[in-house]
């Protein structure tokens, strides 16, 4: 039961990192305001551009890629830890090394729901795509960065953000399988990406009606 229970503070942990709301904290800081109560309502970095400025979107768009990465090395460093504490034995039929990447998985997956609903903000967030950047790049940096170069390439063509997202999650999920990355991780890519792109579902419906905006407008 301890073990079980010390698992359960492990991903608390990486939802807590996830939840930390950045953009939220940049509103309140820089100008004294509610950033839901602004452009899209998000709390995410595009948002934050629309409304503070390119300074503090770059930031909130660090710290929001390096919330997702931590999540999944604190993951990596803490449960194959907690397995060697004499004082919280894990079952003996549980095998270690076959368990821990699905508690990173775990992990990567409380990171994102951490973003999207973080518990100082209501259960409100952002859309998870930076959050969900973080944690492709520290499961695997080649479908990280391949990602990433697709959200750069659809950004400077359509220069539509959310667009940008939505292909750069559906990219990580075909490399992830391409590569055949381990299962949870592959797991992890697929529930991850799915997630950000139901977040995205007003801009779904927003491209579908032509109404979208590109970077740089506002939302109206």
């Amino acid at each position: 039961m301890v073990f079980w229970l010390a698992c359960v503070a492990g991903l608390a942990v990486a939802y807590l990192l996830g939840a930390t709301p950045t953009g939220y904290l940049a509103g309140k800081l820089l100008r004294g305001i509610d950033i839901r109560e602004h452009g899209s309502r998000s709390t995410g970095a595009t948002n934050v551009l629309r409304t503070l400025g390119k300074g503090p979107a770059l930031v909130v768009l660090l710290v929001d890629v390096l919330k997702g990465a931590a999540a999944i090395v604190f993951a990596r460093w803490f449960f194959p830890w907690l397995a060697t504490l004499p004082s919280v034995t894990p079952p003996a039929s549980l095998d270690v090394q076959t368990w821990a990447p699905w508690a990173v998985c775990l992990a990567g997956l409380a990171a994102l729901l951490g973003h999207g609903r973080s518990i100082w903000l209501n259960f409100t967030g952002g859309k998870s795509a930076a959050t969900g950047l973080g944690v492709l790049i520290a499961v695997s940096w080649p479908v990280g960065l391949g990602a990433l170069a697709v959200f750069a390439a659809v950004l400077a063509v359509s220069r539509i953000v959310s667009l940008g997202s939505m292909l750069a999650a559906l990219t990580a999920i075909g490399l992830v399988v391409g590569l055949a990355h381990p299962l949870p991780y592959q797991l992890l890519v697929i529930a991850g990406s799915a997630y950000v792109i139901v977040r995205h579902r007003a801009n779904i419906q927003r491209l579908l009606a032509g109404t979208e905006p590109r970077l740089g407008q506002s939302v109206r």
